[in-house]
């Protein structure tokens, strides 16, 4: 069996919709970016840690905790610009550089409940199990929910018989904590998800993710009591 070498690389780009300076914002006295490169660096089966950054305060703090660094263009760090293409920049750019790595370890720093080993077994798992890629998933029930036509709400089971919670038929959310994939064949189809794709279970608090001012709050009550 040819050995994986998995590589982490970190999407923080310095501009947010929903807060402002969203990956330097202080979760227990740190700043939000800190607990995704202290999970990898911790981490048994990470070789290496990068951040991909189009901010400079993001990337001098990254060096200092660690990881390595990668200027990302700012034509891949726009609100519309996709994960995909800031991934494809950085595989490239350590292409460039002669990196050898096999294997990306796709993060974003909205998760910082993930830990070292949500990595290492989701790491384990994708080799176990020969994946292509993978992604991080809650389980869930999409039952009992309601949506709005015109004036009137509409559910999406029979309410007039509503059936046991425990019978009905499990879904799987993705949290994007993070992803798992092939180097080689990313660069291929350019998609985070391809060929065998496998699904990785995590735990809702370590699911948690950051979006806006109240998960900031959140997040902070949750470490506390951590």
């Amino acid at each position: 069996m040819v050995k994986k070498i998995f590589t982490a690389i970190i999407l923080a780009r310095g501009g947010s919709k929903g807060v402002k300076n969203k990956n330097m914002i202080k979760i227990k006295k740190k700043p939000l970016i800190f607990w995704t490169i202290k999970a990898c660096l911790n981490s048994k089966k990470i070789n290496s840690v990068w951040v991909s950054s189009d901010n400079d305060r993001i990337l001098n703090y990254s060096k200092k905790c660690g990881a390595g660094i990668i200027r990302r263009p700012k034509k891949y760090s726009r609100d519309a610009s996709s994960s995909e293409s800031a991934w494809l920049h950085a595989a490239k750019f350590l292409d460039s550089e002669n990196f050898i790595y096999s294997e990306i370890v796709g993060l974003q720093p909205t998760s910082p409940l993930r830990n070292k080993n949500d990595i290492d077994n989701a790491c384990q798992f994708y080799i176990k199990n020969k994946f292509d890629s993978l992604f991080t998933a809650l389980k869930i029930s999409d039952h009992f929910i309601w949506k709005k036509k015109g004036r009137k709400f509409l559910a999406n089971y029979n309410f007039k018989k509503r059936p046991r919670r425990q019978i009905i038929e499990a879904k799987f959310l993705e949290n994007g904590s993070f992803y798992i994939f092939n180097k080689k064949k990313f660069l291929k189809f350019k998609n985070r998800l391809f060929g065998k794709i496998g699904v990785y279970l995590m735990s809702k608090i370590n699911s948690f993710q950051i979006d806006d001012y109240e998960d900031i709050h959140l997040i902070n009550k949750l470490v506390g009591a951590k």
